[in-house]
């Protein structure tokens, strides 16, 4: 028997009875995000580490970034050790986050490296020449 479909049955009864959306809150905790990361930023740049055993093909992974959002798609597969399973902390499966970032960044200088089962994605902020600051033109009417 599946604990997650139970825990997904329990959780749309309770939404039913509390209202919609009501555990939203706790997803991260019922049934934790993949792939967990970290993200740190510095005035103008923005790094995020996602931490992503066993990734030996890039092509299993899609990272997408559109202006303030990142967005990563694909698959964490461990190979089985083989027996059964006494103890599962490292969590597998296909994966679909998305992830809103503090500031929007550049599209055109975005860098990802991948070590040690660790995916390190640079980011830099956008900074627009619209968003600078301009003086406003104040126009008198003349009464009416």
């Amino acid at each position: 028997m599946d604990p997650f479909k139970q825990m997904s049955d329990w959780k749309k009864n309770m939404d039913h009875f509390f209202g919609d959306k009501f555990w939203t809150e706790f997803e991260g905790t019922i049934k934790p995000t993949i792939p967990p990361i970290n993200m740190y930023k510095s005035d103008n740049e923005l790094t995020c580490i996602v931490n992503m055993p066993g990734l030996d093909d890039m092509h299993k992974i899609d990272i997408y970034v559109d202006y303030a959002t990142l967005e990563l798609k694909g698959s964490i597969d461990m190979e089985n050790a083989g027996g059964t399973v006494v103890q599962e902390e490292i969590l597998q499966g296909v994966f679909d986050r998305t992830i809103s970032l503090p500031f929007p960044v550049r599209s055109d200088k975005i860098k990802a490296t991948y070590k040690s089962g660790l995916m390190y994605i640079q980011l830099h902020r956008l900074i627009s020449d619209t968003s600078r600051k301009h003086r406003v033109n104040v126009h008198v009417l003349e009464g009416e």
